[in-house]
């Protein structure tokens, strides 16, 4: 009965560590595609065949569900995946739509027209290929009308975050955000658009200031997910193991993913 969790590298362990709390009895196979990370910096075809290459693992581990933990190849890969990639029995999934539908206060599953919301300025802080994408501003269109969305591309702060390098991480945040400001001066909402970014939380949000309300995905797909096989049982697959798979060398990615999520996290060969 596992579910798939798939990520670029070491950030997709945030929402895996959340719909591991909402969904203890269900195992999770995570891919982290580390030998090729970061995707940001990658163009769509290049993600597409990297994406669609990891989620067939994932598939081989007896996952007939995927989530793309990865904002990047949600934006690049995923509505291609959906239409003409996947086979009829397995499904994939990524993380934009939970959040667009918090933001705009739309029950989960909810296909009517768009419509106007109570947020009109909302700041996008993402991969340059996420932002390029312009997939969350297409998704959003599908669910609201009159919101104002200024994306600004974050270069270098999945590295950071990957690395360790806090201090860097967080000078890279205040430069970021400092820099869309200057574009849209009083957002009144921030999206964390990349499931590395809220381990950043507290310094997005000091830099933004307290009346800027910030989004961050992992609780949010982890409650999504548990709706989703509420309605889509069958969709559990037939894997039983919980295991964490890497394109890296398992020893550093192990040691790495625990400092992130400080519990000690084992990493096999994918």
């Amino acid at each position: 009965m596992a579910v798939g969790v798939f990520d670029s590298g070491l950030g997709g362990l945030t929402v895996l560590d959340a719909v591991s709390k909402r969904l203890p009895d269900v195992p999770f196979v995570y891919f982290g595609d580390n030998a090729h990370a970061p995707y940001g910096i990658r163009d769509a075809e290049n993600v597409y065949d990297l994406t669609t290459a990891a989620v067939s693992r994932l598939f081989e581990a007896g996952c007939d569900l995927v989530i793309l933990a990865c904002n990047t190849a949600s934006a690049a890969a995923l509505r291609r995946m959906q239409e003409s990639w996947a086979p009829e029995d397995k499904r994939v999934l990524g993380v934009f739509v939970p959040l667009i539908e918090a933001l705009t206060e739309r029950r989960w599953g909810d296909n009517s027209p768009p419509r106007e919301v109570e947020v009109k300025h909302v700041a996008l802080f993402a991969t340059p290929a996420t932002v390029a994408s312009r997939a969350f501003q297409r998704e959003l269109a599908f669910r609201a009308i009159g919101v104002d969305v200024e994306a600004q591309p974050c270069g270098g702060l999945v590295d950071a975050i990957e690395e360790g390098d806090e201090m860097l991480a967080e000078a890279l945040v205040r430069s970021h955000v400092e820099a869309l400001k200057r574009r849209m001066p009083h957002p009144e909402a921030a999206i964390l658009g990349c499931t590395h970014y809220p381990l950043m939380e507290k310094a997005f949000q000091d830099v933004l200031g307290p009346q800027v309300k910030v989004y961050s995905q992992a609780d949010l797909v982890a409650e999504s997910l548990a709706d989703y096989l509420a309605r889509h049982p069958d969709m559990l697959g037939a894997g039983t193991e919980t295991m964490f798979l890497t394109t890296g060398d398992p020893a550093t990615v192990s040691d790495k993913a625990t400092q992130f999520l400080r519990r000690r996290i084992e990493f096999r060969a994918a």
